[in-house]
């Protein structure tokens, strides 16, 4: 299973939809989006993702719906990215079927060793600074953090592709690639300016050998 290097989280933008920025984004030359509707009826959510659904497979991008396995099947999206108190990985594998993406999210180590046990494709870490696009957030990790949970995970020899997500900036990313993160996940950046992508992308690409 390819899980891309650069993964968009969808955010309404000042003005415009969800469906407005993640055109841009697949515009510019994203290949993974993550579908991210707090506060909303899942019936407006389901009908956005609908429309998601479509306009990804016009680029040939992934669509994953954060939070709502239903929705995501519904919609017939690729996947979808749960947090730790949403539906567990394992019914939502049942729900979706073996072929599906299913990411989880993680603040500690002990809940990377829970995703990987639980059958999860792929992890976001974090967050990695403080960021107002999600309330109630975990504690941060930070640099330090990212690293002692590598350390950790390459001692277990525990290996499953680990995405950064927190108030991430392109300043960021080459200090995170050189710990041997997979990836990075951004929104408010790419919200703001989905032409950036490229740069990300190639700043991305400068190390190939991710550890985790």
């Amino acid at each position: 299973m390819n899980i891309e290097k650069l993964h968009y989280i969808s955010q309404q933008p000042e003005k415009g939809t969800h469906l407005d920025a993640i055109d841009k984004v697949l515009q510019a030359g994203g290949k993974w989006i993550q579908l991210r509707i707090k506060e909303q009826p899942e019936s407006a959510i389901l009908e956005i993702a609908i429309e998601a659904v479509a306009l990804c497979a016009r680029y040939q991008a992934t669509l994953i719906i954060n939070d709502y396995p239903e929705i995501a099947k519904k919609a017939g999206a690729h996947g979808v990215h749960l947090g730790l108190d949403d539906m567990p990985i394992p019914e939502a594998r049942a729900l979706l079927g073996e072929k599906a993406i299913i990411g989880g999210t993680a603040n500690t180590y002990a809940h990377i060793l829970q995703r990987a046990n639980e059958g999860a494709d792929y992890i976001g870490l974090g967050p990695y600074r403080f960021t107002t696009t999600k309330k109630n957030l975990s504690p941060i990790i930070g640099l330090t953090g990212y690293q002692t949970i590598i350390n950790q995970m390459l001692s277990e020899k525990l290996k499953i592709p680990l995405i950064a997500i927190g108030g991430i900036e392109l300043k960021d990313i080459p200090l995170l690639t050189s710990l041997g993160l997979h990836g990075v996940a951004i929104s408010a950046v790419l919200t703001r300016n989905a032409e950036q992508l490229q740069e990300i992308q190639e700043t991305l690409t400068i190390r190939t050998d991710t550890i985790c």
